[in-house]
């Protein structure tokens, strides 16, 4: 039931989307998206097997979202996206979508750079990174990684890892190079989980070069590859590059709006135990934008779009009344799976690190595909 609330969501990522699809029967819903990172993506998408021509399916739905941690597979199989890309008319019928970026902020109001001035009376940030991965949604990677002998992957966190496994299981072929700045792989999870990923990539001849960077704009043509050199002098010959480097949070506009104040120095939206951000009764903050202490993962994501959810409903029902009925965030234990290729993985528990078939069996086939469009009320 409506209760005539308006509720503008800034952001259609995994967090932002689900929020929108929870509450759109309780609340006048706007959702407010931005389509600038991908404009140019139809110009690369041809049939591949899929049910329907990309180009054209590109030109009709500017208002989409993908399932961020399962591109990397569409970047070995291109069909795969067919599954991973989500319009938003699919699941919100009963909310307004306005395709344009967030600009401005104040007490009462959302601006938009297409010059749409909206009205709210709670207001949820979910705007999560500024960059999306590599676009694996373009046939020209596939392309690039199937004419490639050798390969480049700079970034040794989650991305680069699955990326690396993804084309050492599908292109066993293909000679790969990670380079890693850290001392190690994945610094956000425990050293054993670390290692274990290591062993994993040295098994599949994947040749591993940690506490070095690469200056890419440096890489020079050697003839039938480039040359590439690392912070001690190492050179490094392949074929093309992936960069798989974190990404800015997309919350630096905030900084000429009323929420100024509300970011650390890491442009993290400061946020209480309801997720609300800090002094502010009506506006919250989802996603990897917040400064909630634990891993930022999608799962992570889902779960607090589900409890902002519950208690704006309670919210709009009751009042303010309703505080002592409304649920608090609790930081998560690190856990995480990488996925290693189609049917292994590393998991780190909370009291255990595994690695192999196991945790594959959990993520590495679907990748959480099937699991995600049921939430959002789609077939798997």
């Amino acid at each position: 039931m409506e209760t005539g609330k308006r509720v503008i969501i800034i952001g259609g990522g995994v967090a932002g989307s689900l929020l929108a699809k929870s509450i759109q029967f309780h609340a006048y819903v706007t959702l407010i998206d931005p389509d600038d990172e991908t404009q140019d993506m139809g110009k690369e998408i041809v049939p591949f097997g899929f049910n329907f021509v990309w180009t054209e399916y590109r030109k009709k739905m500017k208002e989409y979202f993908e399932i961020p941690w399962a591109c990397l597979r569409a970047m070995v199989e291109p069909p795969f996206a067919e599954r991973t890309l989500i319009n938003h008319a699919e699941y919100l019928t009963n909310a307004k979508i306005i395709v344009s970026s967030a600009v401005n902020v104040t007490d009462t109001e959302v601006f938009t750079a297409d010059g749409h001035q909206i009205v709210y009376d709670y207001l949820v940030i979910a705007t999560g990174h500024s960059d999306p991965v590599p676009n694996s949604f373009s046939l020209a990677e596939n392309e690039k990684i199937k004419s490639a002998r050798s390969i480049l992957i700079v970034g040794g966190g989650p991305t680069g890892v699955e990326l690396a496994g993804e084309i050492a299981v599908d292109f066993p072929d293909k000679k790969l190079t990670l380079v890693h700045k850290g001392t190690r792989l994945m610094e956000f999870i425990g050293a054993k989980a670390s290692d274990k990923a290591l062993k994993w990539l040295k098994s599949k001849n994947v040749e591993v070069k940690l506490e070095q960077s690469v200056d890419l704009n440096s890489a020079v043509d050697g003839g039938q590859h480039r040359i590439y050199q690392t912070s001690l002098g190492e050179t490094i010959e392949a074929d093309c590059h992936f960069l798989c480097v974190g990404k800015p949070l997309a919350t630096a506009w905030l900084r000429e709006t009323v929420l100024k104040n509300d970011l650390d120095h890491q442009g993290r939206i400061k946020v209480d135990e309801y997720l609300r951000v800090k002094g502010q009764d009506n506006i919250f903050a989802i996603g990897d934008i917040t400064d909630v202490p634990e891993i930022k993962q999608g799962f992570l994501a889902h779960k607090q779009a589900e409890m902002v959810a519950k208690n704006l409903k309670l919210t709009m029902e009751a009042g303010t009344e309703c505080m002592n009925r409304m649920d608090t965030y609790k930081p998560h234990l690190a856990l995480a799976i990488v996925s290693l290729g189609r049917k292994e993985a590393v998991a780190q528990l909370p009291f255990m690190t595994m690695s192999g078939r196991i945790p594959g069996i959990i993520k590495s086939g679907d990748l959480f595909v099937g699991k995600t469009r049921k939430q959002m009320g789609l077939n798997p």
